[in-house]
């Protein structure tokens, strides 16, 4: 299976991302904080794809999008947001996110979005 960088500033959703990926059958390769670690460890892990969370200190999700997709046109990347960020979670779709996701979610709608952004 993927080995999967998660990015998101509430340590809580980290855990929560890593037992579902995990129990999906996949490697969590690393995790960051915010935009800035997540563009550093994208480049030291070198991940098969990421889970980048929009709203982080530092540097948002969609700055660290259009980091990430300079350094890495093939990345594979899934948002993941809050309700009430649709425009948000469109934009990052055009600037290259493969799928998104919407906390509260549910297990099986990471894995799903996973195994949509490594097809």
């Amino acid at each position: 299976m993927a080995r999967v960088l998660v990015v998101d500033d509430a340590a809580f959703m980290r855990k929560m991302l890593t037992d579902v990926l995990t129990r999906g059958g996949h490697e969590v390769a690393g995790e960051a904080a915010d935009g800035v670690a997540a563009v550093t460890a994208y480049q030291d892990v070198k991940p098969d794809m990421v889970t980048l969370d929009i709203t982080m200190p530092e540097q948002d999700g969609l700055a660290a999008l259009k980091e990430i997709m300079a350094l890495d046109p093939g990345a594979r990347v899934v948002m993941c947001s809050a309700l009430g960020q649709e425009a948000r979670v469109l934009e990052s779709v055009k600037l290259g996110a493969r799928d998104f996701v919407v906390k509260p979610f549910k297990p099986e709608q990471v894995l799903r979005a996973v195994d949509k952004a490594l097809a």
